[in-house]
């Protein structure tokens, strides 16, 4: 089958949990900042697609090249083989975006890439006027960083942090790539019990139940490359056998999500049973002050209040406090919570065993990690 340079492009801080995940699949890697590219097949397209749990798209990368005018753009473009994987019906939208290069109006660049495929395609498949665009749907991107131009398409279509099972979510959401990265940051295996005590909509304990089953995080959704003429349904076909092969429901978790909120409680809930977990995960009303824990060796992982808004920080730092306090009890237990406080440590209680820098959406955060000892 005919290979093609991949991308799987990650949130900041997050490409090496993702070159793991690719590399867990089969394929080498090269990791750039945003990205970690590799080579495969339609197979490795549909595949990475389907179990990427930490990475944002898909994208397949058609041409890479240098320009620094517009005909240089122009006739690159319309060099590279578009046919091999436009249609002559292909709707292909051009997005586009520029950083510290001569090209920088991004308008401009997209209408001159759009024109030099659309004169590519006219050309190859022998049509006089306009292309009809009425066929699948292509999303291409021109991206110009220091006047290097790269050419993609995006195979995934809705984001890859779309699972399928939200139906309800809170004000804050945790977009499900970073609660599965942090799930893997913890190390957690699902002999051991796993606990977050500020669940809101349940991403985190749903995230690690995918993650305890071994089933696929693409499982429940569609990819806008299962339109795509050369990606046969039976590359498909077989990606998803290969879901129901390796997942264990019969795996039992220890996993609880509570939060003082009722009505968070009852989305969560909502969410799991359309993920499939909803008698997998404990779920419970519980205020922070109020947790007690069962079991050696649990991981404790949260998204706690970060105070970001004003008079609101008091009582960010209070449950931080509160709930350093709460863990002195249980030492075998490690504790994973994502806070933007500066002040995290001091008001836990406790210098944390490692620090991680992680974005949640454009906020900057640290994963503070205590390990617990062993018992």
């Amino acid at each position: 089958m005919k290979q093609y340079k991949i991308a799987a492009t990650a949130a900041m801080g997050l490409e090496g949990i993702v070159a793991d995940e690719v590399k867990a699949l089969g394929y080498e890697t090269q990791t750039e900042n945003g990205k970690v590219y590799f080579h495969g097949d339609a197979y490795a397209i549909a595949k990475a697609n389907m179990w990427l749990r930490v990475a944002d798209r898909v994208r397949i990368i058609v041409g890479e090249f240098k320009a620094t005018t517009f005909d240089e753009l122009f006739e690159q473009t319309k060099a590279l083989p578009w046919e091999e994987f436009l249609p002559e019906d292909a709707a292909f939208p051009v997005a586009g975006k520029s950083v510290k290069s001569i090209l920088y109006s991004v308008p401009d660049c997209q209408a001159i890439v759009k024109k030099a495929i659309a004169e590519r395609l006219k050309t190859v498949y022998h049509r006089v006027g306009f292309l009809d665009e009425t066929g699948p749907l292509f999303k291409l991107e021109v991206s110009i960083l220091k006047d290097k131009v790269t050419l993609t398409i995006d195979s995934s279509g809705a984001g890859l942090h779309k699972r399928g099972y939200r139906v309800g979510q809170g004000e804050a959401p945790l977009k499900e790539t970073l609660a599965a990265a942090i799930v893997k940051l913890t190390k957690w295996n699902p002999d051991r019990p796993f606990v977050d005590p500020f669940c809101g909509s349940g991403t985190i304990p749903i995230e690690a139940a995918m993650l305890g089953q071994n089933l696929a995080p693409g499982y429940n959704r569609e990819f806008l490359s299962e339109q795509w003429p050369w990606m046969a349904e039976s590359v498909w076909d077989k990606v998803r056998e290969e879901v129901e092969d390796v997942a264990d429901y019969d795996r039992k978790l220890m996993i609880t999500g509570s939060d003082w909120d009722p009505a968070m409680i009852r989305i969560a809930e909502k969410n799991a049973a359309e993920a499939g977990f909803l008698d997998i995960i404990n779920w419970n009303v519980c205020n922070v002050a109020d947790l007690s824990l069962e079991g050696e060796n649990g991981v404790l992982v949260g998204n706690p209040p970060y105070g970001e808004r004003l008079g609101e920080l008091e009582e960010a730092e209070d449950i931080t406090a509160t709930l350093g306090n709460i863990m002195k009890p249980y030492p075998s237990w490690s504790v994973y919570m994502l806070s933007s406080l500066e002040n995290f440590e001091t008001m836990y209680g406790k210098r944390a065993t490692k620090k991680r820098k992680l974005f949640n959406g454009f906020i900057r955060t640290d994963l503070y990690q205590f390990w617990g000892k062993r018992s």
